[in-house]
């Protein structure tokens, strides 16, 4: 039986759930001139922007990537790009970044040549504006799971997380891989201590080997870079609260949320997914934002993400559906979070009862619903650094 959605078809192809338009600051000195637009015109997005000049080698590899990957991802009809005219992240460098990847609608301002903020924001307006207006014309239309890619996070967790809420994602997961989508495990510092077991689930030597090269490139790159074992920063404070004592009981919880599939691919920090590719991993951070980011940048059209403490985290991109496994925080943070795992634990509800109820429901987030995250705003985002983050 054929599982469907509905959304909207790009001009490249790739189907969004989503139909934002784009304002994309090129660098920090141009955030606050997207913000003020955005402010201006409905149906546009944006985000506040750090990075972009006085980069350079991988640490700027990640941002353009990560600038270019936003442009490209599904749930934008298009971009209207801003740049100051001085940083690294040039205009020119950017658009033809974002055009090896897309053919969508894109223009762009360079506030230094417009003369000044108030005439970019003039001008950019008028382009965003048009672009909505063209935007609102697309309708929904139904379209094969196959055509999704799922990303997956965890942020804040405590031992419910692995009994429960990671349970229920590698659930969902392995759900939308047999209806030939593509979902994304993320996070290698929390591969740590459990890689072995994701590498016997490697779909041949050449992924089983790049498992193992991701996660001890993030062990020696802290440890050259800081001085500092990994495994003295995680886990966090709040897991240690929450009542995770190692970075193995952490691991061995976190993989959990790439269910039970083959593992078929290894890809890099923001670089571009495929579909219908079944359970792929993404080389990203333990950050949460800058995570979520990777995954976006990749292609992701939605996040699922869980929670042992709770987490307001949101992305301008793409809805984030948040989970819980802790009844406690389910209540104190309901403003926050979309699910609750928690029935799985107290033997109320199987956890195939629960994986059937919630994968109909990330469906209707898919065909429109707005998560918590949207309903709030909230839009933080960071972007992976050449020093890596834990």
């Amino acid at each position: 039986m054929t599982k469907t959605f509905w959304g909207y078809k790009r001009s490249d192809g790739r189907i969004g759930i989503r139909n934002h338009v784009l304002l994309l600051p090129c660098s920090v000195c141009a955030s606050d001139t997207t913000r003020k637009i955005s402010n201006k015109v409905e149906g546009t997005v944006t985000f506040n922007m750090q990075l972009g000049c006085s980069q350079l080698g991988k640490d700027f590899e990640y941002t353009l990537d990560t600038l270019a990957g936003f442009a490209a991802n599904p749930n934008i009809y298009g971009t209207v790009l801003v740049a100051l005219g001085c940083e690294n992240a040039q205009l020119k460098i950017v658009k033809e970044e974002i055009e090896k990847r897309t053919n969508k609608p894109l223009d762009s301002v360079v506030i230094q040549e417009v003369g000044g903020t108030i005439r970019a924001i003039e001008k950019a307006t008028t382009y965003a504006q048009n672009m909505v207006s063209e935007a609102q014309k697309l309708k929904r239309e139904e379209f094969p799971i196959s055509k999704l890619i799922m990303g997956t996070e965890c942020g804040g967790s405590d031992p419910t997380s692995g009994l429960a809420s990671n349970v229920l994602i590698g659930s969902l997961s392995d759900k939308m891989v047999e209806y030939g989508a593509t979902t994304v495990l993320s996070e290698t510092t929390e591969f740590i201590g459990a890689e072995h077991i994701l590498a016997r689930r490697a779909k041949d030597e050449e992924v089983k080997q790049r498992i193992y090269d991701i996660v001890n490139r993030y062990e020696e790159h802290i440890k050259i870079n800081t001085g500092e074992e990994v495994r003295e920063g995680n886990p966090s404070p709040g897991n240690k609260e929450g009542g995770l004592t190692t970075l193995e009981e952490k691991s061995l919880g976190c993989i959990h949320k790439g269910g039970s599939t083959t593992v078929n691919a290894v890809y890099d920090y923001s670089k571009q997914l495929k579909t219908s590719e079944g359970l792929v991993i993404m080389d990203t951070p333990g950050n949460d934002p800058s995570s979520v980011a990777g995954m976006v940048a990749g292609g992701c059209q939605i996040i699922v993400f869980s929670t042992g403490r709770g987490t307001p985290t949101g992305n301008p991109i793409a809805p984030v559906i948040k989970i819980t496994g802790n009844r406690e925080t389910a209540k104190t943070m309901k403003d926050n979070l979309d699910w609750d795992a928690s029935p799985a634990i107290y033997g109320e509800k199987s956890m195939k009862e629960l994986s059937d109820e919630y994968f109909e429901e990330l469906i209707d987030f898919c065909n429109g619903k707005l998560t918590k995250a949207e309903e709030l705003g909230f839009t933080e985002l960071a972007i992976q650094r050449g020093a890596n983050f834990v």
